[in-house]
């Protein structure tokens, strides 16, 4: 009588122990950059992970991946891709990776996408990128399935996955995925007219990115615990090789000074 009693005041009072979400990790990885960056937030997780693939391959040549891929948009087809072996109604949480490809996720992606629904899911988009396209992507994403909880996500540059493993890990920690302690950043204050030096500094984050030829026109910072980042507004100036090419008009460019290292650029908001 007394084991029976005991074991009532528990289930009344201890309740049921929570469960923790159930996770997958999928993505798309022409290069294998993207794929660097679903493995270690597997890895950090703990989660499932499968690779999206295509029944025909892109060819790993930039430039015959990117002549196919305008193929298709004008004929306005996407890739077939295998099936993936993932049953998604086992799975709380979806972080979805891939390759920003004209500002957006590549095909392969888009062609999931057309084919799931993710009502109710928590999915966490990370990406990839020369330049940038997070914040696209991430619209395009909440366009795609907007039933979904879509997050803002994670994106690197694919000059910059040296950085990519403590990057991740500060994100997860920051949303809940992780536990632990991470930098919480202050926000930007607002912008001011840039220096000589801040110009300096921007010229030389974006020297020799040959996508980038833009004038810095204002900026602001916030302190990060080993360094500087700053957030400049930029005018998109007409290249030389391509003068036909009209100006993207005004720009958002991160650019990240840590202590002792030269300036570099993060991403780019067009």
């Amino acid at each position: 009588m007394l084991a029976m009693t005991v074991v009532a005041m528990c289930a009344a009072s201890c309740g049921t122990k929570k469960e923790e979400p159930k996770t997958l990790v999928l993505y798309y990885s022409l290069t294998g950059n993207t794929q660097l960056v679903a493995q270690e937030i597997a890895a950090d997780l703990a989660a499932d992970i499968e690779e999206i693939t295509c029944v025909d391959p892109y060819d790993t040549n930039f430039q015959a991946c990117i002549a196919r891929s305008l193929q298709e948009r004008e004929a306005g087809v996407l890739p077939e891709i295998n099936p993936v072996k993932a049953d998604l109604s086992q799975y709380d949480v979806i972080f979805i990776g891939y390759p920003v490809w004209f500002g957006t996720y590549a095909p392969p992606v888009t062609k999931w996408l057309e084919g799931v629904d993710l009502s109710d899911k928590t999915v966490v988009p990370f990406c990839t990128f020369g330049s940038g396209g997070l914040e696209s992507s991430v619209k395009d994403l909440m366009n795609a399935q907007p039933y979904a909880v879509v997050l803002d996500g994670y994106g690197v540059r694919a000059a910059r996955l040296e950085a990519m493993p403590a990057e991740v890990d500060q994100f997860l920690k920051a949303n809940g995925f992780l536990e632990g302690e991470y930098t919480k950043l202050e926000e930007f204050p607002e912008l001011d007219v840039v220096s000589p030096d801040e110009t300096a500094i921007f010229d030389a984050a974006v020297d020799g990115y040959p996508m980038l030829h833009a004038q810095a026109t204002g900026v602001a910072k916030r302190s990060l615990p080993n360094g500087t980042e700053y957030l400049f507004t930029a005018v998109d100036l007409p290249r030389e090789d391509k003068p036909d090419m009209p100006p993207a008009g005004e720009l958002q460019v991160f650019v990240t000074v840590v202590d002792g290292q030269a300036p570099v650029f993060t991403k780019v908001i067009r």
